[in-house]
């Protein structure tokens, strides 16, 4: 999708994808990537995700990238936060609390936005992006990261002849592709659901495939692009 689709949905308030909750399926397996509670997380294509919320309540710092400013003020102000502001070049940076959230292009974001970075949580960026954009994703979210994050991947899976995405179907086999030769990619669970937007079910689709996985980094290599 082109920014402008993105930023459209804000300005018009047309968020269906955004949760009033917490995604349940994150404190069911967070643990499952074993950090430490001061460990600083990163939330790509962040949104004003209450995931985020959760992910402090655990005692992490949370940075996360977003392309719409009304996304980051949306979350700040439901937060009763007053951010503090500054900016380099190509974004505008605004810290409260545990929360440092950069709104601009994710694949302009610079390494040193992540640099103490230890895990990743991806909840809505990977499923956002269509298939030709999915390997800049994975080659870009490497280079932040180093591969050496361990990260908590969700994921969609539906027929997408009945349904186009956003959001997007991700097969585990591209999953795979994407991300294998830098992470060990096991998947948790995949299980049917019923609880997502009420799209699915207007288009025909009674229920979607979601699954969870861990991916931790391969130490032993240094990052490499994806190839698919």
């Amino acid at each position: 999708m082109e920014p402008e689709f993105w930023l459209e949905r804000w300005q018009q308030s047309q968020i269906g994808f955004h949760q009033a909750e917490p995604e349940p399926l994150l404190p069911k397996h967070w643990s499952a990537l074993h950090l430490s509670a001061n460990s600083t997380v990163f939330v790509p294509l962040c949104g004003k995700s209450l995931d985020m919320v959760w992910l402090a309540g655990q005692g992490h710092k949370v940075i996360g990238n977003e392309l719409s400013q009304i996304a980051i003020d949306d979350f700040f102000a439901e937060q009763d936060l007053t951010p503090e502001v500054r900016t380099v070049p190509g974004f505008t940076i605004k810290s409260a609390g545990p929360y440092e959230l950069w709104c601009g292009d994710f694949f302009a974001m610079p390494a040193i936005a992540t640099r103490n970075v230890t895990a990743i949580y991806d909840r809505a960026a990977l499923i956002a992006l269509p298939p030709a954009i999915r390997k800049l994703y994975a080659t870009k979210l490497t280079e932040l990261t180093h591969g050496t994050a361990k990260t908590l991947l969700i994921t969609l899976e539906y027929d997408q002849s009945i349904l186009p995405g956003p959001p997007h179907s991700v097969p585990g086999k591209e999953v795979q592709d994407l991300f294998a030769i830098n992470w060990q990619v096991t998947e948790l669970i995949c299980e049917q659901t019923l609880t997502l937007s009420p799209k699915f079910k207007q288009h025909g689709l009674e229920y979607v495939d979601q699954s969870v996985y861990v991916m931790s980094p391969r130490t032993n290599e240094p990052a490499k692009a994806a190839t698919k």
